[in-house]
């Protein structure tokens, strides 16, 4: 699958978003390296912290089936913003443990895409290992 496809694939994931506060809708594909993907879309709620973010939203879904980050081949994250889509801080929390430090990451709006890591996106990460 290209880079084009899996942008499409999340814009029909952000079509689907639940988004009736910030009418701010993202979407995010999870590519797997046997070909199967995991769509995800932003979930808000009333109580702003019980709202799910896409990026989230697909890789828990992988997760649930039984995949892990060796698993993976490339998270798409995409918005209809006027800037790209990039990770909240606790999303960039959450993919620097269920991720690989290389596992690309293509963000886009409908104009412009960059790819980067999550190594890139969250330097001085905080890991297992600092629990230890």
């Amino acid at each position: 699958m290209n880079q084009q496809q899996l942008i499409n694939l999340a814009f029909t994931a952000a079509d689907n978003a639940y988004t009736p506060y910030s009418n701010y809708k993202v979407g995010a594909c999870l590519l797997c390296k046997d070909g199967n993907y995991f769509l995800g879309a932003n979930i808000e709620n009333a109580s702003y912290g019980a709202t799910n973010c896409a990026e989230r939203s697909a890789v828990f879904a992988a997760y649930s089936y039984g995949y892990r980050k060796d698993d993976f081949d490339t998270l798409c994250i995409v918005c209809y913003g006027k800037t790209i889509a990039a990770p909240c801080g606790i999303c960039r929390q959450v993919l620097s443990e269920l991720l690989n430090q290389d596992t690309p990451i293509v963000l886009a709006n409908k104009e412009n895409s960059m790819v980067t890591t999550i190594a890139e996106l969250l330097p001085m990460q905080f890991t297992s290992e600092d629990m230890k």
